[in-house]
């Protein structure tokens, strides 16, 4: 099972990026059934994100990035290099999918994805508001089409 996860928040602009591609997928899969691909929105929910993955064989997640890089830069990392212990809180928006890679890895163990793959897409605009900047949507337009070939060959 593949499984493809968007992130991020529709109300501030480039950060709704991996929730729009979701969204595409979604609609790509509607039109083009995969018994074996399931593709989710799950927002800002990080814990989300640990239970959507679990059991399967291969998890890609798309979000945004703000890293200073060139706006639209795309990143394609191993998750293993960007899971991370969660910070002690009380407050389950803190527990991003970062920390949803890292626990879910020492919950589920090998009913985990191994196969991890994330894409960054650098934003332009975290403010608010409700559209990507055109940068952005063209990076978007290439790493839909990346992950649609994914799909194709799964």
């Amino acid at each position: 099972m593949l499984t493809i996860i968007g992130c991020g928040n529709l109300n501030r602009s480039d950060d709704a990026v991996g929730v729009i591609l979701a969204q595409r997928l979604q609609k790509y899969l509607a039109e083009n059934p995969h018994p074996h691909i399931q593709v989710y929105d799950c927002g800002t929910a990080g814990m989300e994100v640990m239970f959507q993955a679990r059991g399967s064989k291969q998890l890609v997640i798309i979000d945004a990035s703000s890293t200073g890089s060139e706006p639209g830069a795309v990143f394609k990392v191993p998750g293993a290099e960007l899971a991370a212990l969660p910070e002690p809180s009380y407050n389950l928006h803190d527990f991003r999918w970062d920390n949803a890679l890292f626990t879910g890895r020492k919950i589920f163990k090998e009913d985990f994805p191994q196969d991890v793959t994330v894409y960054l897409i650098e934003a332009a605009s975290l403010d608010f508001g409700l559209e990507l900047s055109p940068v952005v949507q063209n990076s978007a337009d290439v790493v839909f089409a990346e992950i649609v070939g994914i799909i194709r060959n799964y």
